[in-house]
């Protein structure tokens, strides 16, 4: 997404919107192993809200997964 800084004196220049991304190590208990994805802040809160496992496997039926 594209928009522009705009500074006191209202000059404005450009500047790109990009997504909160993080790689982060999740332990995967079903699995017993430790996985990393890069998953958005809103991604953790959806993770610590619905367990590691129940959210890589709906985002696996969305295709939202490179592995799967």
């Amino acid at each position: 997404m594209h928009g522009n800084n705009v500074s006191h004196s209202n000059k404005k220049t450009k500047r790109t919107f990009e997504p909160n991304l993080k790689i982060k190590k999740f332990y995967v208990p079903e699995w017993d192993e430790w996985i990393v994805l890069k998953v958005s802040a809103a991604g953790i809160r959806t993770i610590n809200k619905k367990g590691i496992y129940a959210a890589i496997m709906e985002s696996a039926e969305k295709g939202n997964l490179e592995r799967w």
